[in-house]
């Protein structure tokens, strides 16, 4: 009868070669995982991959004309526009105005050696359309005097919602100051 070598033995009709502890570890390892399929275990990362229809037009061969620095001067121009209606808003508003308990700010920790001053501005509209809301923002030391005052134009604030904007002080920058709304008016 044939006895199988010292480093040789039968398995199932196979003749396997004797592995190293280190080997053998990692073979019961890559077939653990191979055979896992619970994505469900918290910690476990899935990954979702949505494949579009092939367009029926191929898309245009030139760069498009809007660029990174054309977004940005079109973003900038909608929030100067904005805040060129709140200025004129508030304007004619006599006191803090109609919305000031629509409206909340918090003022944002401040790193030692920034340029501004920076506040949380909170808007909840409580009507049941879309609002413009006018917010006048002041900076104030610890003594209430009035470092800064900036004016905040929020556009089609939906209806039951908050939405949160910031309102950035470069004069109050370096000097311990607070925010507070001074006036809000919605329309």
């Amino acid at each position: 009868m044939n006895q199988p070598s010292p480093q040789r033995r039968a398995l199932g009709g196979r003749t396997v070669r004797r592995l190293t502890p280190a080997v053998l570890a990692a073979v019961i390892v890559a077939g653990a995982a191979a055979c896992d399929n619970d994505t469900s275990s918290p910690g476990t990362a899935r990954s979702t991959r949505t494949v579009s229809a092939e367009p029926t037009e191929s898309p245009s061969q030139s760069a498009s004309p809007r660029t990174q620095r054309d977004f940005e001067a079109s973003v900038n121009a909608a929030v100067e526009r904005n805040r060129q209606m709140a200025v004129k808003q508030l304007a004619g508003v006599q006191g803090k105005g109609n919305a000031v308990k629509d409206v909340s700010v918090s003022g944002v920790p401040v790193a030692q050696g920034e340029q501004f001053r920076s506040a949380l501005v909170r808007v909840t509209n409580p009507t049941d359309k879309a609002a413009f809301y006018a917010v006048r923002v002041e900076f104030v030391d610890a003594s209430g005097k009035v470092l800064d005052s900036v004016v905040l134009g929020i556009a089609d604030a939906p209806p039951g919602r908050t939405i949160s904007e910031h309102a950035n002080s470069r004069k109050a920058a370096g000097v311990k100051s607070f925010p507070r709304i001074a006036q809000a008016e919605r329309s």
